[in-house]
Formats: C-alpha cells, sequence, structure tokens
C-alpha cells in the first residue's frame, strides 16, 4: 500500500494533525470538566476532517495512478462486451 501514497499526503497528514490537537483539547476540557473547551475541541476535530478534504480537493490529496484508470477503462470495456454477448445469446433463445 505504500507504494500507492495510501495516507502519505499533505492533505492526510494536515487533516490529521489538526484533528488530533482536536482530541487533545477535547480531552483536556474532559479532565477540567469544562464543557465549553470539550466543545471547541470537537469543533477542531471536525475542522480537520474540513481541511483535509478541502486540501484533497485542492490537489493535494492523492493522484488517480494513470495504470489504475487503464485497467479500469478495460475493465469496464470487457463488461461491456461481456453483456452485449450475454444480450444476444438470450434474444437467440
Amino acid at each position: 500500500m505504500s507504494r500507492q501514497a495510501h495516507g502519505h499526503t499533505p492533505a492526510a497528514w494536515t487533516g490529521v494533525v489538526v484533528s488530533f490537537a482536536g482530541f487533545c483539547v477535547a480531552g483536556v476540557g474532559m479532565i477540567m470538566a469544562s464543557p465549553i473547551i470539550v466543545i471547541a475541541g470537537l469543533v477542531v476535530v471536525v475542522a480537520g476532517g474540513v481541511v483535509g478534504m478541502a486540501m484533497k480537493a485542492a490537489g493535494m490529496g492523492k493522484q488517480p495512478d494513470p495504470k489504475v484508470e487503464q485497467i479500469k477503462a478495460e475493465y469496464r470495456a470487457l463488461r461491456t462486451a461481456q453483456a452485449g454477448t450475454a444480450e444476444a445469446v438470450t434474444a437467440n433463445a
């Protein structure tokens, strides 16, 4: 999986670091028995997910592998051809 950069992108790392900081803030708020700090930490956790998705949309996430896209296209073509053959056999019956 490491060859495919699974999670090894700036978007993924930034989202995880921001979310981790939010969990830490929420944890401190729980120890201090402060609901406002807990809620603030949870807001930061959600913000981490939003930041990660925004960075991915901006092109900082995993880029599509041309080989994988080619294999998907070949698979779709094969499935379409097989479906066409099955319909022809059914129509002749």
